[in-house]
């Protein structure tokens, strides 16, 4: 039997801020005591961490991620390998990546594909949504069969027509059948029908520019998709997660949902948070690096946002991490907006920006770590073997130091990408030990772990129903 100690650090968790010493059997936690205590005392261990002046934390679980991800001819730079490797730096030891389904084929050929992707590649633990591309009498039957194997939520875009776009009949039947199979609908809430509208009148009108993709993309079809989303959500019975929310109106549509007490919930990342249109604005063709969907949008929309997430109206921060190189992938854009392909990195610096969020005031420490950790897992079925620091649960734990200082740049981060979204951004505190099922993959700001130590990690159903 393996044993680890970490004395004299303030143990955090989404309910609970208490001196502890943690005691880690064969990669679980095997008990928290009291610093000083007779018991904590008497426990002797073949490793001992000494987490003095240190937060003591859960590992985070990022709900949203999409490695080697196919996307407007080219593929997101992050790998598996180095995505995951990246994820654990931030203090991230679990990820949820989708798969996807190719359009006339089965979900069974989409969720092997990305098997095969992770299969011994991953630094920490993973699990897979289903995206589903082509709703068919075949694939809602594969559905139910998904669920029983641990994949419980499955995502629907009501934007990128000619793609991966639902119409509201598949979405409708889709939510149907997780109404009866108790998975979870996960939805792209855009009106991907006008906006298709509004981007060909805009580059027939010579508007190529990059900040233009977040002006056609408007708020307005932002809340008008999340509203449409939970009518149809009511009308086939079913609970609904509602990805990367980043526009005011759209928090008060979930809000209102809520307010009836509907089961719908949903997520932000640290882009609508942090990052704004003026970003999308910057001159040349900066604004590219910025190109993501949902958009950017103007600062006001933030303190919605952050006001959600202090209400529970917004469950969880996610960072739908989804990396192009600036340097011969988002430059296919050029001269059209419409051909950027779609996404940010950010997978490495969300609890490190959370905390930032913590220190200017704007959460708690509880619930930087309800947001990063604890709600993720209970939202997809992981709780508490993942999110928690707790007697059985895995032993994904981060020695964080407060009081560090760093500033973010594409210098010094990890992910497989050519700039950073927040290159020059100073933020105090910084992961500095990670521990995945007990075992070292970060130690003392030195990466010591490996692909194929992370494992697949079937879940169960979301534990808010």
């Amino acid at each position: 039997m393996s044993r680890t100690v970490i004395r004299n650090g303030l143990v955090v968790t989404a309910s609970d801020e208490t001196h502890a010493d943690v005691l880690i059997e064969d990669g679980r936690i095997a008990a928290l005591a009291g610093q000083g205590s007779a018991y904590a005392g008497s426990w002797t261990a073949d490793d001992v961490l000494d987490a003095t002046g240190r937060y003591v934390l859960p590992g985070g679980v990022d709900a949203h991620t999409h490695m080697d991800f196919p996307f407007g001819g080219t593929f997101s730079s992050d790998t598996f390998e180095t995505g995951t490797r990246a994820a654990a730096w931030g203090g991230t030891t679990t990820i949820v990546d989708f798969a996807v389904q190719t359009r006339g084929y089965a979900l069974r050929e989409g969720l092997d594909k990305w098997h095969a992707k992770a299969d011994a590649q991953c630094a920490i633990d993973y699990a897979f949504h289903m995206i589903l591309s082509d709703v068919n009498d075949g694939t809602l039957k594969e559905m139910d069969l998904l669920v029983e194997e641990g994949i419980t939520s499955f995502k629907l875009f009501m934007a990128y027509p000619g793609v991966v776009y639902s119409d509201d009949g598949q979405i409708l039947r889709a939510m149907q059948r997780t109404a009866a199979n108790g998975g979870l609908t996960m939805v792209h809430a855009e009106n991907g029908i006008a906006i298709d509208v509004l981007v060909e009148q805009a580059l027939a009108e010579g508007r190529t520019d990059p900040r233009h993709h977040g002006e056609v993309r408007k708020v307005l079809l932002e809340s008008e998709a999340t509203h449409r989303a939970i009518q149809l959500a009511r009308v086939a019975g079913s609970p609904l997660y509602v990805v990367h929310v980043s526009a005011d109106a759209a928090v008060a549509e979930l809000a209102a949902a809520r307010d009836k007490d509907l089961p719908v919930f949903g997520e932000t990342c640290p882009q609508y948070l942090f990052l704004s249109t003026d970003n999308l604005a910057e001159p040349g063709f900066e604004g590219a690096k910025y190109v993501c969907s949902t958009p950017l949008r103007p600062h006001e929309h933030q303190s919605a946002l952050w006001r959600g997430l202090r209400t529970n109206d917004l469950q969880v921060v996610s960072t739908d991490h989804c990396p192009f190189c600036f340097s011969g992938q988002k430059e296919l854009g050029r001269g059209d907006f419409s051909k950027i392909p779609n996404g940010l990195p950010g997978v490495e610096h969300r609890m490190d920006l959370l905390h930032q969020a913590v220190l200017d005031g704007h959460i708690s420490r509880r619930r930087w770590i309800e947001l990063a950790s604890a709600a993720p897992a209970r939202m997809f079925g992981l709780y508490p073997k993942k999110g928690t620091l707790a007697p059985g649960s895995d032993a994904d734990v981060v020695i964080y130091d407060p009081t560090a200082e760093q500033t973010l740049s594409a210098e010094t981060h990890h992910m497989n990408v050519d700039y950073s979204v927040y290159e020059g951004k100073r933020v105090t505190g910084r992961v500095e030990t990670v521990l995945s099922r007990g075992t070292r993959v970060l130690d003392c700001g030195t990466y010591v772990g490996r692909a194929g130590h992370g494992q697949y990690t079937p879940r169960g159903l979301c534990q808010y129903l």
